[in-house]
């Protein structure tokens, strides 16, 4: 599919969960995945200090719930994600331990997809599927 002539896009701009629990996401996203956030006078927390998305995709919830449970299907007991990001870590096994040692519910752990990415997947506290992974198709 062609993108309309005048529509160029350049790059995605940003992406972010929509969260209902602040201090929730706070926790999980700046406390335990590390990453440093600036805060305006309103409380929105934001960050240019992560470099851009390497990966966009549009993934179907069947393809998501085979990544996370080896079945088509997404298990009633869990919320449906919206969207999904991952990010790709210095040290999978390590952050992989420390999600586990602040009791994430990981949905499967350090495993590694036929392409070679080694993945860890949970779900963030507003739904979104979060995946801390490392990838060496993407690494320089």
């Amino acid at each position: 599919m062609k993108t309309p002539k005048n529509i160029d896009i350049l790059f995605v701009a940003g992406f972010g969960p929509i969260v209902q629990d602040p201090a929730a996401s706070r926790k999980f996203y700046a406390e335990i995945l590390g990453i440093s956030f600036e805060e305006d006078a309103s409380g929105y927390l934001y960050t240019a200090g992560l470099d851009g998305v390497k990966h966009f995709a549009l993934w179907p919830v069947s393809q998501a719930a085979q990544s996370c449970f080896d079945t088509d299907h997404w298990p009633d007991d869990l919320l449906i994600p919206q969207a999904w990001m991952e990010f790709d870590v210095a040290d999978i096994e390590k952050a992989t331990a420390e999600l586990k040692l602040q009791g994430y519910k990981l949905l499967v752990a350090t495993r590694k997809e036929p392409w070679g990415q080694i993945v860890t997947r949970l779900l963030g506290p507003e739904g979104l599927l979060v995946g801390i992974t490392h990838t060496p198709a993407m690494r320089k």
